[in-house]
């Protein structure tokens, strides 16, 4: 009876936990979240190991593992495990081995070598520095990559010998490159990624380049003899950042040829399987804002380059042979959508697959990724609105999806519903798309709070994708819009080069009729219009606030607020001050001061938070504190919020994309009525 009893209340229990309502989500909730990356499928089409992706909540980092599955979803299992970054595998030529990265033995990231059959490891490399663009040979028999190789100089500066015992501060750091520090890299150590060699037996990685260069995307000619690579090689490499070209290296000489020579970027060659053609891509750059990936193929010799995707207006991205050499498989982005298209050597184009995505984990943007076997059957990132990446398999024209690893969290907690929204600009009529969110447990007939959400780049793209931060938006009670104004990639080259030398603009004009679109519904509450945005959106956010008081409050995130000081203090000199204007700030200041926001600090009235990571390169937390001190002398209610410890990309730790989140909604909630 006592066992009876037992049953019945374990029955009862069981039902009121699958039949309890769900709840919104909670910030915390952003450490549960995980994501698939990198599937690599197996040459024969029969597995894919991807990239499992998960957060640590006692240790604040973002950890990865590699998992394996039979490409019909059976027998779904990890390859590695632990609290650990496992990365970048990739299959030998024969599908009997991998190579992938990992930390796991300690803080050094190792190329590591991996029987699949007895799933022995070991390392192939214990440098100080990381291996990076790992290719197999086609024999199997030898690796080819990419590594940093420092550089030491001696100081131009000559200090006298301090006396023994002495404590002196340390030297002074010399600086004479045009490009001394990158987002997320801080200050750069002197030295250049060169190409090596390794042989999958171990031993020591032979170095084959010394170029006063960075060296990119090796890969091996199809017998083994000859490696491709692209570079920018060129005397004035610094002041021509996009001008590379693909190169030959002969093994057996180390000799070094050119292959392009356009002005214009050349790079990602890939090598067909039979006959040495060499697929890549490029444009002739025009110095515009805005360029479109162009597909190309040339002869092993250099020889007859020519256009394959012609007046294809997307921009291609990772380009892979099918086996027979008849063709190129390759993703592009498209009003909102990732896709896998396939386009043979005669231009002609078709789509193979939609709704790729979910690598961008904070906010909307479209990325994802693919690898294709060689019978064709493609594995992807599969992501949706409702989802973060989860692993998919196209075999033939019949896709399946393999994962669902958010499924535990979202089965008790309610997501914010996404539907596409469309309207014409006020500006020139043309149509501009979005994305409305409205919040769990959505009533049509009540007013609800609503924040406009910028992207950056600007030359990027939202999408009908997962994203946190939205999420965490909707779950507060907003309804949310997100949108690709004029600028926005995957619309084409004349739509992304509007605007071209004039930006921020009328992409104001786009986002304020999105605005009026969603107000139109009629459950949006117009005293309580709230916007915000980051990078490009932090720019057009601020931008917003000195044209228009009709928001309560705002939220500039890692913004541009003065184009003469970060043109001259970015990470990228002479691509910004080439390539988004027509002359340097001091030959015509003018337009640096018309597309400033700071220029229109007078006009703000709008309470307005200023929020960066304090190491942040490419919008430098500089830039905020301008606009914050311009701010407060105008009487504005203004705060800052400083990221300890974080570049351009804040959420590089978990609880950073938590603290953005917060804070923004702090200032939100300040406000609202």
């Amino acid at each position: 009876m006592k066992n009876l009893y037992l049953f019945a209340f374990l029955v009862f229990l069981s039902t009121s936990v699958l039949s309890q309502e769900k709840s919104e989500l909670q910030l915390l909730d952003i450490f549960d979240y995980e994501y698939v990356s990198d599937p690599q499928i197996s040459p024969d089409g029969s597995k894919v190991i991807y990239v499992r992706n998960f957060k640590d909540i006692m240790t604040d980092q973002n950890l990865s593992n590699l998992w394996i599955v039979n490409a019909d979803g059976s027998q779904n299992r990890p390859l590695t495990s632990g609290n650990q970054n496992d990365m970048n595998p990739r299959w030998s030529k024969d599908g009997k081995k991998i190579i992938f990265l990992s930390n796991k033995q300690d803080d050094k990231m190792k190329l590591y070598l991996m029987w699949l059959d007895s799933r022995d490891t070991f390392p192939l490399t214990n440098t100080k520095n990381t291996p990076g663009n790992i290719s197999w040979s086609n024999n199997g028999e030898n690796l080819v990559f990419t590594m940093f190789v420092p550089k030491k100089s001696e100081s131009f500066i000559k200090l006298p010998a301090k006396p023994e015992g002495a404590k002196w501060n340390d030297a002074p750091k010399f600086i004479d490159e045009l490009n001394y520090r990158g987002d997320g890299q801080g200050y750069l150590k002197e030295g250049n990624k060169q190409i090596f060699m390794l042989s999958t037996d171990g031993g020591s990685p032979r170095q084959l380049t010394f170029s006063d260069h960075d060296h990119n995307s090796p890969v091996w000619s199809a017998d083994d003899k000859k490696i491709f690579f692209s570079a920018n090689l060129h005397d004035n490499a610094d002041l021509e950042p996009l001008n590379s070209e693909i190169y030959e290296l002969d093994l057996e000489d180390l000799e070094v040829n050119p292959l392009t020579n356009r002005n214009g970027p050349d790079s990602d060659p890939v090598v067909s399987p039979n006959d040495n053609t060499i697929a890549y891509l490029g444009f002739d750059d025009e110095y515009l804002g805005y360029n479109i990936n162009k597909l190309y193929v040339l002869a092993p010799d250099g020889s007859g380059p020519e256009l394959i995707s012609g007046d294809f207006d997307r921009s291609i991205q990772n380009i892979q042979w099918d086996a027979r050499a008849k063709g190129l498989y390759f993703q592009y982005d498209d009003h909102g959508k990732t896709r896998i298209g396939y386009m043979d050597l005669k231009g002609n184009t078709k789509v193979l697959t939609n709704d790729l995505g979910g690598l961008s984990l904070g906010r909307p943007y479209n990325a994802a990724s693919f690898s294709v076997s060689k019978n064709g059957d493609l594995a992807y990132t599969l992501g949706t609105a409702e989802h973060p990446a989860d692993l998919a398999v196209q075999n033939g024209k019949r896709s399946i999806r393999i994962t669902n690893l958010n499924k535990d969290l979202f089965s008790y907690r309610n997501l914010g519903k996404v539907e596409e929204i469309t309207w014409k600009s006020s500006f020139d009529d043309r149509e501009m798309q979005g994305w409305l969110v409205t919040p769990p447990n959505f009533d049509p007939n009540k007013k609800y709070p609503f924040i406009l959400e910028i992207h950056g780049g600007p030359f990027a793209s939202y999408g009908s994708v997962f994203s946190a931060e939205i999420q965490a938006f909707a779950a507060a009670g907003y309804v949310v819009l997100y949108s690709n104004p004029r600028g926005s990639s995957g619309y084409g080259k004349e739509f992304g080069n509007l605007i071209h030398h004039d930006y921020p603009n009328h992409d104001y004009e786009d986002l304020m009729s999105g605005v009026d679109a969603a107000i139109a519904k009629g459950f949006i509450d117009e005293e309580n219009l709230f916007v915000t945005g980051g990078s490009g959106g932090g720019v057009l956010t601020a931008w917003i606030v000195g044209k228009t008081d009709r928001f309560k409050a705002a939220v500039v995130a890692k913004p541009v607020i003065n184009w003469t000081s970060f043109v001259l203090y970015a990470d990228n000199p002479a691509f910004f001050s080439k390539y988004w204007f027509e002359n340097k700030p001091w030959e015509d200041p003018e337009p640096y001061l018309k597309r400033s926001p700071l220029t229109y600090v007078g006009n703000v009235t709008t309470p307005t938070m200023l929020l960066t990571g304090e190491e942040d390169y490419r919008t430098p937390i500089a830039e905020s504190e301008q606009f914050y001190t311009a701010l407060k002398l105008e009487g504005v209610e203004s705060a800052m919020v400083r990221i300890p410890g974080a570049s351009h990309g804040i959420a590089n730790k978990p609880s950073n994309l938590i603290a953005k989140i917060a804070a923004i909604l702090a200032w939100f909630e300040k406000y609202r009525e």
